[in-house]
C-alpha cells in the first residue's frame, strides 16, 4: 500500500493553510469548537498524533502552530508521518492508539480523512473554494461511508464525527465529504 492519498491530503490542506491570512485567524470555522487557528493547530498537533501512534511514542506537546511559521511546523508533522506510514511492515502492524488497535493501514486511512476534511474546514472558513482534489475526496467520500459507524457520531467535542447533514444534489465531492462527516456546507 502507498502513501500516496495521504501525501495529496496533505498537500491539498498544505496549499488551503498557505492562502490564510492573518486576519482570519479567529474566522468560525465548521468545527464549532476551533476558529481557523484553532483547526490549523489541530492539523499540526493531528500529524504529530498519527507519527507518534506509528512510533508507539507520545506526541510532541501541542503548540500555539498558528502564531509562528505553521506551514514549517505542518510539513515537518507531515513528512514525519509520511516516513513513518513508509517503514517497512508499518502498515500491516497493528498500532495500538488511544482509541483502540488497528492496522498501520487503518491509522493512515485515518490521518489522511481528518488532514484533507480539516483542509475543507479552513478553505470554506477563509472563503477559499471547497471544490478540492475531486478525486481525492470522491474516494475519501466512499472509503468513509464504510468505515464510519453511527457510534462514532456525535455532538462536537463529543465524538469524532459529527451527525451526517444534507448536501445539495451536484454538490462537489468535497463538500459531499464534509457534508457525510457532519460539517453544514
Amino acid at each position: 500500500m502507498s502513501t500516496q492519498h495521504f501525501e495529496a491530503a496533505a498537500a491539498t490542506t498544505r496549499s488551503v493553510m498557505e492562502s490564510v491570512s492573518a486576519d482570519q485567524m479567529q474566522n468560525a470555522t465548521p468545527c464549532a469548537s476551533w476558529d481557523v487557528a484553532g483547526v490549523i493547530n489541530h492539523v499540526v498537533d493531528g500529524a504529530n498524533f498519527f507519527a507518534a501512534g506509528m512510533k508507539g511514542t507520545q506526541p510532541p506537546e501541542s503548540q500555539d502552530w498558528a502564531s509562528g511559521d505553521y506551514i514549517a511546523a505542518y510539513d515537518a508533522a507531515v513528512a514525519e508521518c509520511v516516513s513513518c506510514f513508509q517503514a517497512e511492515g508499518a502498515l500491516e502492524a497493528t498500532v495500538a492508539m488511544p482509541f483502540g488497535e488497528m492496522p498501520g493501514a487503518a491509522v493512515m486511512g485515518l490521518a489522511m480523512t481528518d488532514t484533507f476534511t480539516h483542509g475543507w474546514d479552513i478553505a470554506k472558513a477563509t472563503g477559499q473554494d471547497t471544490n478540492l482534489a475531486p478525486e481525492l475526496a470522491s474516494a475519501i467520500h466512499q472509503q468513509s461511508q464504510q468505515m464510519i459507524q453511527p457510534a462514532f457520531r456525535g455532538e462536537d467535542g463529543q465524538a469524532p464525527f459529527g451527525v451526517e447533514q444534507a448536501c445539495a444534489d451536484g454538490s462537489c465531492a468535497a463538500d459531499q465529504l464534509a457534508a457525510f462527516l457532519g460539517r453544514q456546507v
